[in-house]
């Protein structure tokens, strides 16, 4: 959708209001009024005078000063965009004006009761553009909202023309004259402090002085001093807002953290001698496993469906069309004898041992997130109680699960047609059954399979309900769908991350997620998943996992893996994009200790990683990365940046990311760092102009400067995490 943004008239610099342009008065001394009978030049009778009207401008587009394409916006305003308590947001808009006087322009941010928070400069992202761009910071939860302002630069629109004309001797003492009406505007201004209003009146007084040379006057006006004020705060006119735009603020599980994800029935799963098969691990077997999981550094553990399964055309392993006795089926084939949605499955224990499992899970500093898997398997009461929310077919028989040529026979989806309402408050009460047992957050299987009215009708209701509750989408689907379901309130997404692997292939998708979509779409950088397993893990080997975990833990503020990632799992099942043997269909009982022990695991790796996102804040911002250029196919190059307010002053936490996405090779390249972007000032470097490096994964310090030789061995180290040392 385009839209164009709306000025808000604030100063027309002719007496206009937002208004309309009032009638001007008259004046005795102007010429007389029009009169019928007054003779004509060629003496022939007038014509009779035109009726005066008001100038009215209301109803237009432009301000005096015009200001387009404001972002962050989504559907033009209709929707929020989206940001965290401290995360840094780009704010841009087109800006621009006639003639060539200067043009300053502003980001005003507006906290949730409506009072200004920060007014930031906007600089030009590029000259020639007229794209201008800036940084706000929230620093709290709320509706928070957002405009920009383009003003006339009376100080710089001065000096710059007085600099060209003394330069040239020309109207040298205009120029002094025009400088003193500026100065003295500035010197009137109320708002100024009074140290400020008092050193401006005395410049003003001095370019007066036409005993003074006036190059020495021009310096004095155009000193340090004087710069430093008007950079804070600038003499404006023509000063012209945008509508006002809304962001809401959310809290940091919406856009950050570290996700893992497990079944609990394969956690203390064991084999029962008796039938040959497993029997199901429950809630309580599962918590055992919960230390390991937040000792990794993990923030969330996600569990899939919990609810009963169906028995009618259960699924066997791998996917098989026919079940053993005792096959467990897939836990999205929800529903049974036992209940649906609000039940839970009688292997795993019951609600108080769910509550006991959550409990622990918050004691380890772990947030328990619940699987919402909006349909049914053939068993579910639904089916008997409200058959019209499903599709039936013309053979009268209820519709399956379908992407051919994959059939899911143990599934039916949900049909959102027939009785919207009814569904609306089903899945509203289950809802709100979790959340009063301690769930905030929740991954919705598929929701691209249902409307997009549902969804923005559900969360902004659930939200008034409770406004931490937190919804990712796994939605692996069209870009636009994708993008949809997050303007309508999805936090968080399933990302194609998952099979952007190539350096060129990361490089454009983190462009994309950062710069072209962050108003609204945070995407969850999931390595794996239970229906997904890469192949390039599967040619890869051992030095593919790391480093897909390093680049998706530093790149993302989300990033996520499922059980056995950490235990180099890279087995495909024959002709499908997943795990033999998935886990969706059977019990998988692993021994991560035993592993962990034999010098066989991965988890003191995420460990590591995990621990740098909870030491860096720089890790936790979405829009603050920067690629920067390498000379090898294969070297990805990326920094983030981020200003820290401590008790003991301000301070840049910068980390560079350098990795090898070939798992086969050693590679080497040349990087350019933009030390711009890495906010490296000259007392931070050396007199070579070089800076401190520390190799935060190996311990190891090196000097770099804007040109660094790096060599990456997959199976020693194949990604460079850098943290910039200050001299400061």
């Amino acid at each position: 959708m385009t839209c164009f943004t709306m000025d808000r008239r604030t100063d027309y610099g002719v007496g206009v209001t937002s208004k309309s342009m009032p009638k001007p008065p008259r004046d005795s001394a102007s010429a007389p009024e029009p009169s019928s009978s007054a003779p004509s030049a060629a003496g022939a009778p007038a014509a009779p005078a035109a009726a005066v009207e008001p100038v009215d401008l209301s109803g237009l587009v432009y301000g005096r000063i015009p200001i387009e394409n404001v972002s962050p916006s989504v559907l033009c305003g209709r929707r929020p965009a989206t940001a965290l308590p401290g995360e840094d947001i780009r704010i841009a808009a087109t800006v621009y004006r006639e003639g060539h006087d200067a043009l300053g322009v502003t980001a005003v941010l507006r906290d949730p009761q409506g009072r200004e928070h920060q007014r930031t400069a906007m600089s030009l992202s590029a000259p020639g553009t007229d794209r201008y761009e800036g940084w706000v910071r929230p620093d709290a939860e709320g509706e928070w909202s957002f405009t920009v302002e383009g003003w006339g630069d009376l100080y710089e629109t001065w000096r710059h023309a007085a600099e060209v004309k003394l330069g040239v001797g020309q109207d040298v003492e205009l120029m002094m004259d025009e400088g003193v009406v500026v100065f003295e505007r500035a010197a009137s201004e109320a708002e100024r402090p009074e140290s400020q209003r008092r050193l401006l009146g005395e410049i003003a007084e001095q370019l007066k002085d036409r005993s003074i040379p006036a190059s020495q006057r021009f310096a004095r006006a155009a000193d340090r001093s004087v710069l430093e004020i008007v950079a804070a705060s600038p003499i404006r006119s023509l000063v012209t807002s945008s509508e006002p735009l809304p962001l809401r603020v959310e809290r940091d599980a919406a856009g950050r953290g570290a996700w893992y994800e497990f079944f609990p029935r394969s956690e203390g799963a064991v084999r029962d001698e008796t039938t040959g098969g497993f029997r199901s691990g429950t809630f309580r077997t599962a918590a055992e496993r919960l230390p390991a999981v937040a000792d990794m550094g993990f923030d969330v553990l996600y569990m899939p469906p919990i609810h009963p399964i169906g028995h009618a055309h259960r699924k066997g392993p791998n996917n098989t069309l026919h079940a053993g006795p005792n096959d467990p089926g897939s836990p999205w084939a929800i529903g049974s004898e036992d209940g649906g949605h609000d039940a839970i499955h009688p292997d795993l224990g019951t609600f108080e041992d769910f509550d006991d499992f959550v409990a622990r899970a918050r004691e380890l500093g772990l947030e328990v997130a619940l699987d919402l898997a909006l349909q049914a398997s053939p068993d579910h009461p639904w089916v008997q109680q409200h058959p019209e929310w499903f599709t039936t077919r013309a053979d009268g028989t209820i519709a399956y699960a379908e992407n051919p040529p994959k059939k899911y026979q143990d599934i039916y989806p949900i049909n959102f047609d027939n009785d919207p309402e009814g569904l609306c408050r089903e899945v509203l009460r289950i809802v709100q059954l979790w959340i009063s047992h301690g769930v905030r957050i929740f991954r919705v299987d598929n929701p691209h399979t249902k409307p997009l009215w549902f969804w923005e009708w559900l969360l902004d209701r659930v939200r008034k309900i409770d406004d931490g509750v937190v919804f990712l989408a796994e939605a692996f689907t069209r870009p636009a769908m994708m993008q949809g379901l997050a303007k309508a309130g999805f936090q968080q997404s399933y990302s194609y991350f998952t099979w952007r692997n190539a350096k060129w292939e990361l490089e454009e998708y983190l462009e994309e997620v950062t710069r072209e979509t962050a108003a609204q779409y945070r995407p969850n950088f999931f390595v794996n998943t239970p229906d997904i397993l890469t192949s390039y893990f599967v040619e890869g080997g051992r030095p593919a996992f790391k480093i897909r975990a390093a680049i998706a833990a530093t790149a993302s503020p989300l990033w996520g893996m499922y059980a056995g990632y950490e235990l180099y799992e890279n087995v495909q099942r024959p002709g499908a994009e997943e795990s033999i043997d998935s886990e969706k269909f059977e019990y998988r009982p692993r021994d991560f200790k035993d592993a962990e022990v034999r010098g066989d695991s991965l988890a003191p790796y995420v460990r590591r990683l995990n621990q740098l996102r909870h030491e860096h804040p720089a890790l936790g911002d979405l829009q603050n990365l920067t690629l920067h250029p390498t000379d090898d196919d294969a070297i990805l190059c990326f920094s983030k940046t981020k200003t820290v307010q401590g008790p003991d002053g301000d301070h840049e936490d910068t980390l560079i990311v350098v990795a090898n996405t070939d798992p086969h090779s050693v590679r080497t390249a040349n990087i350019e760092l933009d030390l711009e972007a890495l906010r490296l000032a000259p007392q931070d470097r050396a007199e070579d102009g070089t800076f401190a490096a520390d190799e935060l994964l190996t311990g190891e310090s090196w000097s770099w400067g804007d040109r660094v030789w790096v060599r990456l061995d997959p199976f020693y180290e194949p990604v460079h995490i850098v943290s910039v040392r200050r001299r400061r």
